[in-house]
C-alpha cells in the first residue's frame, strides 16, 4: 500500500487473487490472504533461502518453486524442512507458486495456513510461468498518468493530440476517423509506462469508443465508423499540440530543431501546429505522421534542404571570386 497526494491509502493495482485468477491457478493454501498486495514485478525463486540463508530475503515477491528448488528441499531434515517454509512464509509474501503441478510440501501448507500466505500451484514449466508473471506485473504495475487531449493512430503512428479547451482536437480526430485513422482516446488519455522509452495510451473504460463534439454532443465512434475506427490502446510516438494561430509568434519553417515533451520518465516528439480558418489540421497531422515515419527511416527533408541551401550558397560564393 502507498498513500496518494492527499495522504489516503491507494487501492493496490494488483492482489494475489488476481494472479489466480489470470493463470488459472489452483489456491492450495493460506486462502485468507488472497487479498495481499503485489507491490513488485521482480519474482523470486527461492534457492538460496532453501539452503538456509534468509538474509537478503526478497519477502515482498511473489515466490516460485519449481522442481530445483522442491528436489533440494526434499534432501533436508524434517526439523530444516518446518524452518525453512516457516521463514518464507513471511506477513508481507503475497504468495508462493508451485510450478509444474509438482506436489506442495506438507511443510508448506502448515506454515501456510498459521500466516496466511496463499499457496498456488500452476501445471506451467517453472521459466515460462516465471516469464509470463513478470510481463503482466510490469504491464499492471507501470508508471502511469493522464493527459487532457485525444490519441489517434495514424498511418501506425500513435498521434496525441493536446491543446487547450475548443481549440479542435475532437473535431480534427472525428475528421481523421473518417479518413480511416483510429481513435483511441478522448478527452482524457491514460497514460502507462511500459518500458524505458515506451509509453501506451488508452481510453478510461467510461469513455472508451465516444467522442466529444461541441454542438453535436457524444458520438460512438465504433457504432458509427465500425470496429475498424477504433483501437483500445496505441503506443504513442509523437505529440501535436494545437494552439490559435498568434500573429506575433514566430513558427518554425523548416522544421530544422525538433522539440521535445516529457512524460513520466520519456522524452517525445512534439510539433507545435497553429490553428487558423483555412488549415486542414487533419491532413496536416496525416503529413506529420508520415514524415516522423519517414525521419526513424533516415530520410530528413528539412536536413536535406539546409544541406542543398549551403551547397548552393557555397557555388555561388565561387562564382563569385
Amino acid at each position: 500500500m502507498v498513500k496518494d497526494e492527499k495522504g489516503g491509502l491507494e487501492v493496490p493495482k494488483v492482489r494475489t487473487k488476481d494472479l489466480i485468477e489470470k493463470f488459472n491457478l489452483e489456491l492450495v493454501s493460506g486462502e485468507e490472504g488472497i487479498n495481499r498486495p503485489i507491490t513488485t514485478s521482480d519474482i523470486s525463486r527461492p534457492g538460496i533461502e532453501m539452503a538456509g540463508y534468509f538474509t537478503y530475503y526478497p519477502a515482498e515477491r511473489i515466490q516460485l518453486l519449481g522442481k530445483t528448488e522442491l528436489s533440494f528441499f526434499e534432501k533436508l531434515s524434517p526439523e530444516d524442512k518446518k524452518v525453512r517454509m516457516e521463514k518464507l512464509c513471511t506477513d508481507i509474501t503475497p504468495g508462493i507458486i508451485v510450478s509444474r503441478g509438482l506436489e506442495v510440501p506438507a511443510e508448506l501448507i502448515e506454515a501456510s495456513e498459521r500466516n496466511s500466505v496463499p499457496v498456488m500451484r500452476s501445471n506451467m514449466k517453472t521459466t515460462r510461468l516465471s516469464s509470463r508473471l513478470t510481463n503482466y506485473l510490469e504491464s499492471k504495475l507501470a508508471p502511469t498518468t493522464a493527459v487532457h487531449g485525444v490519441l489517434v493512430d495514424v498511418y501506425g503512428v500513435g498521434v496525441l493530440i493536446t491543446g487547450k479547451s475548443g481549440v479542435g482536437k475532437s473535431e480534427t480526430a472525428l475528421e481523421l476517423v473518417k479518413r480511416g485513422h483510429r481513435l483511441v482516446a478522448d478527452d482524457c488519455v491514460e497514460i502507462r509506462q511500459e518500458d524505458q522509452d515506451i509509453l501506451v495510451g488508452s481510453a478510461p473504460e467510461l469513455i472508451e469508443h465516444l467522442l466529444e463534439i461541441r454542438g453535436l454532443g457524444i458520438i460512438n465512434v465504433m457504432t458509427l465508423f465500425g470496429a475498424g475506427a477504433v483501437r483500445p490502446h496505441k503506443r504513442i510516438s509523437l505529440v501535436i499540440d494545437l494552439e490559435l494561430w498568434d500573429p506575433k509568434k514566430q513558427y518554425d519553417r523548416l522544421g530544422l530543431e525538433e522539440e521535445k515533451v516529457k512524460i513520466i520518465d520519456t522524452e517525445l516528439t512534439k510539433l507545435t501546429i497553429p490553428v487558423r480558418p483555412g488549415r486542414n489540421l487533419a491532413v496536416i497531422i496525416e503529413v506529420a505522421a508520415m514524415n516522423f515515419r519517414l525521419k526513424r527511416m533516415g530520410m530528413n527533408a528539412a536536413e536535406e534542404f539546409s544541406a542543398r541551401l549551403t551547397d548552393a550558397i557555397e557555388d555561388s560564393e565561387h562564382d563569385y571570386e
